[in-house]
């Protein structure tokens, strides 16, 4: 759908746009997901947590770009996704994230421990 990037924030601060993309048709909502994601890897930023509110409306459609996110080398960005979305989901989608949340509940890496992701894995875990 060309122009979409148009219903796109410009920035972390653009707090208007967010606004706006909440009266967006799901369906072209839906195509943004993955860009929208990406202002999820900071929730100090203005923007994030209007974004994530968006984003708890697609549980099922978010899944796979959640994974992808679960899969990158961003453990800070990973703490957010699961402290501020996964956590929220309805069951039947946290455990889409099962496989995942075991191995960094069980042997998490020093760098996944440092950022606390073996505590929220464990503590969603709790939740299944």
């Amino acid at each position: 759908m060309e122009g979409l990037e148009d219903c796109l924030p410009l920035n972390i601060y653009d707090v208007d746009k967010v606004e706006k993309l909440k009266k967006l048709d799901r369906n072209v909502l839906e195509t943004l997901l993955p860009n929208l994601l990406e202002y999820t890897q900071d929730m100090n930023w203005p923007v994030a947590s209007s974004v994530m509110d968006i984003l708890l409306t697609f549980p099922e459609e978010i899944v796979s770009h959640v994974q992808a996110v679960l899969s990158s080398d961003d453990n800070n960005w990973k703490w957010f996704i699961l402290h501020f979305l996964v956590i929220k989901l309805p069951v039947e989608f946290q455990f889409q994230f099962k496989d995942y949340l075991i191995r960094v509940a069980e042997t998490p890496t020093q760098n996944e421990i440092a950022e606390e992701l073996d505590e929220i894995a464990k503590e969603i875990l709790d939740m299944l």
